[in-house]
């Protein structure tokens, strides 16, 4: 038995041991320490010396237990406070009385037309989708009351026929003695023959639409795949050479347009960086093509151009007094210079976009002897992406599409819709095209796919990136994306007589109406609402119309992990990214609809909100400056009216608002994960529960900038 007891004690020091120590009474770890020496003398007593062995390690497992202890206090502690910090959030939220239904501009001499642009949806059309919810709603809590009585009665039945077969044959005299037990009886015989069937046949529609559009999605990452493996890029003739070395080298002319609309945030950066491009000054024409309609606004861009045609810059300030058709219309009226009648070029750049001095000698060599070339985009890179959670999952997105999206398109079949910005056309092309037509709200790629049915051919940098900034509040985001999906809807209804007709191939249209319009603008927004919005809580409530569990869990995680491949500093953020693109999927459902049935507000246009966070360091270093060092080109008065306007906007009083569509959806879907937590549906339940909690933070506006 002795040498039994020698092997445990031998046995029982392998490894090394660790002893923790905590002072009280507040629980602190001291430190680790490794064994003593003591612990390694021998005992002439076996016996006792495996009691003391067993002692130690009770004793610090016992510490490390109440260690462990301490942390999960501290973690419901933190827990508890980010919970009532929410909900401090939400009497907040809920106090102010701000509703997307309140979206009237509000009064101030520092008011722009962007501001004032932020109106509401059209009232008719929001009235309809948002009661079309509020029905679905009302509907899944009767419902919910119905199954929550009928479960504490003992019937708990699920979407096995059997179960309301037994309904059908029980005498009303023996089991059905009450009116409810009756109103219930015929629910289950009318949800099992009337309602389930439809719902079950929309259901499969929309699991067949989204395995198409996932093919679609796997296609896309594995042609990127290829394109990494093999390391193809577009080829470009060699570097410019510099004119004044007296070689030979290719500098046409090159027109550099920056459109603009009551944006005074951003278009000191953007104005600057267009001037520091690296091109000869007597082949580079600069156009400020400003839309503002605040005259304050106007008069600092003004003075801004002014400063730098001081400076010897090319450039020249157009402003409109009839703004008609938006950024389309300015853009046009631009093109219809005289003056620019011996330029073959012409890049465009948004107010808030800033590209480096090398832009031009990295995209016009793309252009060189290769006159099938209409266009070359470059890739967005952004100032704000890791502001908040809502531009982090923006960068998502937005990587993917470049990534992704426009690369393999430009790569495989030299045809990508234009990003309306950081992208250079040859003026040949344009003029092909028909030009810019103010028609829809999505000019960009309008003109591109004219371009394109006119037999142009598209390039897509992806190692060129060109600097912008993100939207950081959800209300802009918002009305972004709304304009997004609206007007390629338009321009879907106004493009198809012509793309059957034109002379292009048969995979080419097919590519433009099936892949390029209904796939990824019509399908993706229809059956992300449909599905995950309301034929899955539906579900809960008719159980005999089923979503496999692949559905609602596997698939979606798996397009979500492929979508965020693009942007792998992103990973720890893939669950919400997933929960609110689904969130997401109201705003774009009913944008798709208005433009597609030309309702409500499809042909609004509402510039996007700008922070100017990326010049905020430019302006602070200017005041720190000695006035007379105007190295930027700003005069002191013209930064001391910024500064002021600075410190009275600041002084406006901004709200976060209250979503009323999003909040009843959030309701919706957590009474269906209420009714899935008693048929026991397992990843239905978190999936509904979470979603319904992504919608809740979406809808109190708890994403995003943070105004009081």
């Amino acid at each position: 038995m002795s040498s039994s007891y020698d092997w445990w004690a031998r046995e029982g020091h392998k490894g090394t041991p660790v002893v923790v120590k905590m002072e009280n009474p507040n629980w602190d770890m001291v430190e680790l320490e490794g064994p003593s020496d003591d612990d390694f003398l021998l005992s002439p007593d076996p016996i006792s010396r495996r009691d003391k062995v067993r002692n130690k390690n009770a004793r610090q497992l016992t510490w490390v237990l109440l260690l462990k202890a301490h942390r999960a206090a501290g973690c419901l502690t933190s827990i508890a406070a980010a919970a009532l910090g929410l909900a401090s959030a939400i009497r907040r939220r809920v106090a102010s009385g701000r509703t997307d239904h309140h979206d009237e501009p509000e009064s101030s001499e520092l008011a722009t037309s962007a501001e004032d642009a932020l109106e509401a949806e059209n009232p008719a059309l929001k009235s309809r989708f948002y009661s079309c919810i509020k029905v679905f709603l009302w509907v899944s809590l009767v419902l919910f009351g119905f199954e929550l009585a009928a479960y504490f009665k003992g019937w708990h039945f699920g979407a096995s026929s059997a179960q309301w077969q037994y309904l059908l044959a029980a005498p009303l005299g023996m089991n059905m003695k009450d009116l409810f037990n009756l109103l219930y009886s015929k629910w289950v015989l009318i949800r099992a023959g009337y309602v389930a069937p439809p719902l079950q046949f929309l259901a499969n529609v929309c699991i067949v639409l989204f395995l198409i559009q996932s093919l679609d999605r796997l296609v896309l990452c594995l042609g990127c795949f290829w394109i990494r493996l093999k390391k193809i890029k577009p080829v470009a003739k060699p570097d410019l050479a510099d004119p004044e070395s007296g070689q030979p080298g290719y500098f046409p002319m090159v027109l550099v347009q920056i459109p603009m609309c009551n944006e005074k945030e951003v278009y000191q950066q953007s104005i600057a960086a267009v001037c520091n491009l690296d091109w000869p000054h007597q082949s580079l024409l600069i156009q400020v093509l400003d839309d503002s309609d605040d005259l304050t606004t106007q008069l600092l861009i003004k003075e801004e151009v002014e400063k730098w045609q001081q400076e010897g810059a090319n450039i020249v300030y157009r402003h409109r007094i009839i703004r008609e058709g938006y950024k389309a219309g300015n853009l046009k009226s631009a093109m219809n210079c005289s003056s620019i009648k011996d330029y073959q070029f012409v890049a465009i750049f948004d107010a808030d976009f800033q590209p480096t001095s090398d832009f031009l000698k990295r995209t016009i060599p793309y252009f060189k002897d290769n006159d099938e070339v209409g266009l070359v985009q470059v890739r967005w890179s952004f100032v704000n992406k890791d502001e908040n959670l809502l531009t982090r999952l923006q960068n998502i997105n937005l990587a993917f599409h470049f990534e992704v999206e426009q690369q393999v398109n430009g790569i495989f079949i030299n045809f990508f819709g234009f990003n309306g910005t950081a992208g250079v056309w040859r003026i040949k092309a344009l003029e092909d095209a028909g030009g810019w037509l103010e028609r829809t709200t999505v000019e960009d790629m309008d003109i591109a796919v004219r371009a394109h049915m006119h037999g142009w051919k598209f390039v897509f940098l992806n190692d060129v990136e060109c600097q912008c900034e993100l939207p950081e509040s959800y209300e802009a985001y918002r009305k972004q994306q709304h304009r997004w999906h609206s007007g390629p809807m338009q321009l879907f209804r106004l493009c198809l007589p012509a793309i059957i007709r034109s002379k292009i191939s048969f995979w080419k249209k097919f590519n433009l109406i099936f892949l390029f319009f209904l796939l990824r603008k019509l399908i993706l927004p229809f059956y992300s609402f449909t599905l995950f919005c309301i034929i899955l809580p539906m579900t809960m409530f008719v159980p005999e119309a089923e979503l496999p569990t692949w559905v609602v869990c596997y698939i979606p995680a798996t397009m979500s992990f492929l979508n965020i491949l693009p942007a792998p500093k992103s990973f720890p953020f893939i669950v919400p990214y997933l929960l609110f693109e689904n969130t997401m999927s109201v705003t774009k459902f009913n944008a798709m609809i208005s433009g597609l049935f030309q309702l409500g507000n499809a042909y609004e246009w509402i510039v996007t909100k700008k922070s100017g966070r990326s010049s905020e360091g430019d302006l602070a270093g200017l005041v720190e400056k000695d006035p007379n060092e105007n190295q930027s080109g700003i005069s002191v008065p013209g930064l001391v009216e910024i500064q002021e306007q600075e410190q009275r906007r600041a002084s406006r009083k901004k709200h976060n608002r209250i979503y009323m569509k999003e909040l009843s959806l959030a309701l919706l879907l957590l009474t269906a994960s209420a009714r899935s937590l008693l048929s026991a549906q397992g990843l239905h339940f978190y999936f509904l529960l979470f979603q319904g909690i992504s919608f809740l933070l979406v809808g109190l506006d708890l994403i995003g900038e943070q105004v009081q």
